[in-house]
């Protein structure tokens, strides 16, 4: 590479208020050198990149996705359009898989949701024995809060009629009291100890074939926020991927529930925690409450039509949260569990991250983190609760004084409006994620996609998201409410430079001097064409440290 990379003639925007918009930029050992206007470039000599005129922005910080599980995904059934749409279809395609393995081998699925399959409900054991009785069968729901198995899987993990509640979860029942197959929230975790893991070559190749796919998408830093199922290590994982290629950043959260026990024996703590390595240990990770679209969030109104289940908060007792109707969802963390988890983060500097979907669990959460002083150092967040879909006012005005940050997901009401209609109805919709407001109040919030926790066949693609922000309409037409749209530059800024900063990445997020030359060339203007083209654009090429990762370009 020459000393110096000189791109000129662009349409650049750098996420920084400072200078938001430049024609050319200067590049010097992975990093912005200069960035500005074609006629103030300064004297310097290098290889020199002519844009073209087209629209370079910074590289996306998908600040909550789960890799591994994305690239482990990949290769199960997709229970999603185009193939499926039906039980029926789920059944033909459990049948070629059970016929492609053989018998006793796990058949495993992801992406189902109940709205968009014909039958409107969610599959179950006697469906799935229907397909495959000689092997044991595990669907994850969209929102990876729910699983769906037959009965040689709640076999293998020991489920019955007799099989007790666990705190935080629900084994679904059906009218003689038999397990339906459905496993709600730590419900399971039952089943986790039986799953196969998957072997660390394996995550390895399929993580640097993720790391290509990201780079198509112009994604160029990620968070990992845990595997629900496997209380592994992963930072080993990822720093092998890195040797043999995969480039994008990590920052790593452990789950608490798997790690609340090894106290100061958790791998974070050794020498991991430094945010200038391309893999680095950011915190731990609370599961406050379940997702909206699985009717699990824990919300301040009741979801619409039956709960279809019964009284999960175990009391005041051993959850140490109040009795509610399952018709509100529930509470998944323990008050034991928040209170070592912020010691924990306390006592070692790092990030705590703690997901909230409902206004009952955002509003548990952030009234715990306010009686803190915090604890990180620099700018990063003390802690950031994720998804934030329905806040009360008080709450986004609490977060905002006392500097906790959000982390969304636009791709949510975008890709699981009918689930959304299904248990919220048409005005509620219009208020979930109320992100407009929440930037009014001076709350940090950035944008992510959960990947692969949503009901979108490319999950991580940050267009259709960006798509949502702009137009608050939903892939299939539904207004989520337009009072909380967002300009496609403000949007852009919260998947770059303020996912960024809530994630405590440094040097990342903005096109400016000094930082890392991460960066994405587009098809088109994502701020010239109509909001409702967004997700259109393609990335042409994607650039990390200086570095072309990847290049659509025909030569």
């Amino acid at each position: 590479m020459a000393e110096y990379q000189i791109f000129v003639n662009g349409t650049i925007f750098t996420s920084d208020d400072d200078n938001p918009w430049a024609q050319a930029m200067i590049i010097r050992d992975g990093r912005i050198f200069w960035v500005g206007r074609e006629e103030s470039l300064p004297p310097c000599r290098g290889e020199v990149i002519d844009l073209k005129g087209k629209c370079v922005i910074p590289g996306f910080v998908d600040a909550h996705m789960h890799p591994l599980m994305l690239a482990d995904f990949r290769k199960k059934i997709a229970v999603m359009p185009p193939k499926i749409r039906s039980i029926r279809d789920l059944q033909e395609a459990v049948r070629s898989r059970r016929k492609a393995q053989g018998p006793g081998r796990w058949i495993q699925g992801w992406g189902y949701d109940e709205q968009a399959l014909a039958e409107k409900r969610s599959p179950n054991r006697y469906d799935l024995d229907q397909a495959c009785s000689d092997a044991p069968v595990c669907l994850m729901r969209s929102c990876a809060h729910i699983r769906c198995v037959n009965s040689m899987a709640l076999a293998l993990a020991g489920i019955s009629r007799d099989t007790p509640d666990p705190i935080g979860g629900e084994i679904e029942r059906d009218e003689n009291g038999e397990p339906t197959g459905v496993l709600k929230e730590t419900a399971g975790n039952l089943l986790a100890p039986f799953l196969p893991a998957e072997q660390p070559g394996q995550q390895i190749d399929n993580l640097l074939e993720l790391g290509e796919l990201l780079a198509s998408q112009g994604i160029t830093a990620v968070c990992d926020m845990g595997n629900l199922d496997s209380p592994d290590d992963n930072i080993p994982i990822y720093e092998e991927a890195a040797r043999r290629g995969f480039r994008q950043k990590v920052g790593l959260y452990y789950m608490w529930s798997h790690f609340a026990g090894q106290g100061d024996a958790l791998p974070l703590l050794d020498g991991r925690m430094d945010r200038s390595r391309q893999i680095f240990a950011a915190g731990l990770k609370l599961i406050g409450d379940g997702s909206v679209s699985g009717r699990t969030a824990w919300m301040e109104e009741p979801y619409l039509g039956p709960s279809g289940g019964r009284d999960l908060s175990g009391g005041s007792g051993s959850s140490g949260s109040p009795d509610l109707s399952v018709g509100y969802g529930f509470p998944v963390c323990t008050d034991d569990q928040i209170e070592s988890a912020i010691r924990f983060c306390k006592s070692h500097g790092c990030q705590l991250s703690m997901h909230a979907m409902g206004t009952r669990a955002i509003a548990r959460m952030v009234d715990r983190a306010c009686r803190e002083t915090p604890w990180t150092e620099g700018p990063v967040p003390y802690v950031r609760i994720e998804h934030v879909t329905a806040p009360s006012e008080e709450s986004i005005r609490r977060a905002a004084d006392h500097g906790i940050a959000f982390v969304t997901q636009p791709i949510f009401l975008y890709a699981e409006s009918a689930s959304y209609l299904a248990g919220l109805g048409p005005e509620r919709i219009k208020t979930c994620y109320p992100v407009k407001k929440i930037l009014e109040n001076g709350v940090t919030l950035g944008f992510s996609s959960d990947a692969p926790a949503t009901f979108w066949a490319v999950p991580s693609d940050p267009l259709p998201g960006l798509k949502l922000a702009v137009t608050r309409r939903a892939a299939d037409g539904t207004d989520c409410g337009s009072c909380q749209a967002l300009d496609m530059e403000t949007a852009v800024k919260l998947y770059t430079r303020e996912s960024a900063k809530a994630a405590g990445f440094s040097g990342l997020g903005m096109l400016k001097e000094g930082y890392r030359a991460d960066f994405a060339v587009l098809s088109e203007s994502i701020f010239s064409v109509s909001p409702e083209q967004a997700d259109e654009i393609r990335v042409l090429q994607t650039y990390m440290d200086g570095i072309c990762v990847y290049n659509a370009i025909e030569k």
